[in-house]
């Protein structure tokens, strides 16, 4: 398609090309009719306190402070024009590994921080970047940043480019945006391959990377009508080697590239929603359930050195001796939370927000802070006496996926059902939505996960029946007791979730406690003495530990620590004071993870 197509061209051949295609055109932020829950849209939530909403200020204002000229620079030159700005270097630079890879990431998240606080900067940067964007795009004939776009690994910088200019459109208005899609897609088609090429392990060339290209592309000519993208988006679908295996309940992911295949299930989950295809979710009902139960370590995360490991074999535990890169954080996370959002939409069933709160909290809040030149965290470390650290090189893969990591926790918080609404995270927040014409806000107050108290509170200019879902952590050890304005309501259960139905007014409440408790989950299967201490959702660790201590303090005798933060527990060694607190805490610390406990 031209990108000279008429505006009204444009749209007419859209709307046909879906309809053609058998394709759900509901409006947007509207539930899907195959699926029991919705996410908001990013507009519909804000964060109003809390570790979440202290991270995501910090990650808007990081973001916010790129110099437009320097994330533009590499284009400029591969363009022979103006290239003001010092060079960014590390992997991003002309001459880096993959130049340019994260622009479409930065203009993805500050789009979506933009939506979510109603930030003018955020959006006037995004036009600004897509305006710059296109115009290299116009003088030099090419979307690829490097020297030579064959060794750029052109899908892995195009998908970026893809939901960049998606996201720029849709949460910022840049018109151009959508545009330029097309265009773009028909500019990187000669050195896409006409297959994907799934690899084992982290070196297996070609690196074809087209994981997420079908999310991506299905995305894309669902906003365009472009067919030639639905097309290529279903050749890329790694059927064959990856989804059917799964889909027949076959572990597959030993030896294989773990951010990666991960990411990959996010296609699934698109495939689902537009090809109708139910195989999609029990493929990713089955990858979960492998990486819950042989691959995860207590914070959530996976994949030492990036690679699935084969289970049952104690190499989890091995992983604590033989390296300090356990988990590829950002990437990690934000792959993890978009599959659980998936299927917690796919199928309304509470453990996939169980699996999402645990990676949050302890994965992605837990990640050191960039730097104001390049320098980002890649790798948690959970060995003994680790430290945080950033990656040696600048501008890492992770620098993209952390602003739109931490610009989707609104999108974690609540969902849509048809009967109401759900609160998935417990967070300082507060929700806008309309149920039947009627204008609903619900506010959180909470100072959750460190504390157990949880109140919601409902405003709304006439009384509105709707169903409240809750969910009800799997770590809960206690029946958790509702109270609506002060009393007891019985809640229906429902795969996890306490529902309740009632005629909200104004000012109505829910209170709830989620009591909390420390309790041990062991490193894998053979090492079931090795094992890491959590508190309610959170991963505890020990906080500048001796050189050779690995014990594990006795549970019953951890105390809050006096005139401390609230989080901090200490414990006693024979006069040797030992403290402990949630991993997202410790900053320049060192801290040790896994411990030895005593049977």
């Amino acid at each position: 398609m031209s990108s000279q197509v008429s505006r009204r061209e444009f749209l007419t051949g859209a709307a046909a090309a879906l309809a053609g295609a058998g394709l759900n055109t509901k409006a947007a932020g509207e539930p899907a009719a195959q699926t029991p829950l919705a996410e908001f849209d990013y507009a519909a939530v804000q964060l109003t306190g809390g570790p979440l909403k202290q991270q995501y200020d910090r990650v808007h204002a990081s973001y916010l402070n790129l110099d437009n000229d320097r994330l533009l620079r590499p284009y400029r030159e591969r363009a022979g024009l103006p290239a003001p700005g010092a060079p960014m270097g590390g992997w991003y630079g002309h001459n880096g590994f993959i130049p340019g890879h994260s622009l479409g990431q930065y203009i993805s998240g500050l789009a979506r921080i933009g939506k979510t606080t109603g930030d003018a900067d955020c959006q006037a940067k995004v036009r600004e970047l897509v305006e710059g964007f296109a115009a290299t795009v116009k003088a030099s004939g090419t979307v690829y940043a490097g020297p030579n776009a064959q060794n750029v690994w052109p899908c892995y910088v195009l998908d970026k480019h893809l939901i960049g200019l998606m996201d720029a459109y849709s949460m910022s208005g840049v018109e151009q945006a959508r545009e330029m899609l097309p265009h773009v897609f028909q500019l990187a088609l000669p050195y896409l391959p006409a297959h994907g090429h799934d690899r084992m392990g982290r070196k297996n060339p070609p690196y074809d990377e087209t994981y997420v290209m079908p999310e991506n592309l299905f995305s894309a000519f669902e906003m365009t009508g472009e067919r030639a993208m639905y097309n290529r988006a279903v050749t890329y679908l790694l059927n064959r080697p990856y989804f059917d295996p799964l889909a027949r309940g076959e572990d597959v992911l030993p030896g294989r590239q773990a951010y990666s295949h991960v990411i990959a299930l996010s296609s699934a989950g698109k495939a689902r929603l537009v090809l109708g295809e139910e195989k999609y979710l029990r493929t990713m009902e089955n990858a979960w359930r492998f990486l819950a139960t042989e691959q995860q370590y207590a914070s959530g995360g996976w994949g030492p050195n990036e690679l699935f490991v084969e289970p049952h074999k104690g190499l989890l535990y091995e992983s604590l001796l033989t390296t300090k890169d356990h988990f590829e954080t950002p990437c990690g996370t934000y792959a993890a939370t978009k599959l659980a959002r998936y299927l917690l939409c796919a199928t309304g069933d509470s453990r996939y927000g169980d699996g999402l709160e645990r990676v949050v909290f302890n994965a992605l809040l837990m990640v050191k802070e960039p730097d104001s030149n390049g320098d980002y965290f890649y790798y948690s470390s959970y060995n003994s006496r680790a430290d945080k650290v950033y990656y040696p090189q600048k501008w890492p893969c992770c620098s993209g996926t952390l602003v739109q990591g931490v610009a989707d926790y609104v999108k974690n918080i609540y969902f849509r059902a048809p009967d109401g609404v759900v609160v998935n995270l417990f967070a300082p927040s507060r929700l806008r939505w309309a149920h039947h014409g009627a204008e609903i806000t619900l506010t959180q107050e909470t100072d959750y996960p460190l504390g157990e108290r949880v109140t919601v509170r409902v405003e709304c200019a006439a009384p509105a029946e709707f169903a409240l879902r809750i969910r009800i952590p799997g770590w809960l050890k206690q029946t958790a007791v509702l109270l609506v304005n002060g009393k007891p309501m019985q809640a229906e259960m429902q795969r996890g979730f306490a529902v309740l139905r009632r005629r909200w007014s104004g000012g109505d409440t829910v209170t709830f406690d989620l009591p909390q408790s420390f309790r041990t989950e062991a490193i894998d299967d053979l090492h079931t003495n090795t094992v890491a201490i959590l508190r309610g959702p959170l991963l505890y660790v020990l906080l500048n530990p001796p050189e050779g201590w690995a014990s594990m303090a006795p549970l019953d005798k951890l105390r809050p620590l006096a005139g401390a933060s609230p989080g901090l527990y200490c414990f006693n060694d024979g006069g040797r004071m030992r403290v402990h607190a949630p991993l997202y805490f410790a900053r320049n610390e060192s801290y040790t993870t896994y411990f030895e406990s005593v049977a």
